[in-house]
């Protein structure tokens, strides 16, 4: 998947969750990328956030901590 993807759908997560109570917002997007994101796409939005997590929401970079980094491919 493209990083402009992966940002872009990190992105749209954020939006939504903008609209709660911060630290819910916070707690939600977390919680959504590590429900439905496979292994490999949070492999590639780690990449991104190690790079400097450039193009991201705010709400994005600080959930980013409560994501589940996957291992690294084989």
């Amino acid at each position: 998947m493209s990083a402009d993807k992966i940002t872009r759908m990190a992105n749209q997560i954020a939006a939504f969750m903008a609209s709660k109570p911060h630290a819910e917002g916070v707690t939600g997007l977390a919680a959504h990328i590590n429900d439905f994101w496979e292994p490999r796409m949070r492999r590639q939005f780690f990449e991104l956030i190690d790079a400097g997590g450039e193009g991201f929401h705010p709400l994005v970079l600080e959930a980013a901590n409560q994501i589940r980094r996957p291992a690294e491919a084989a």
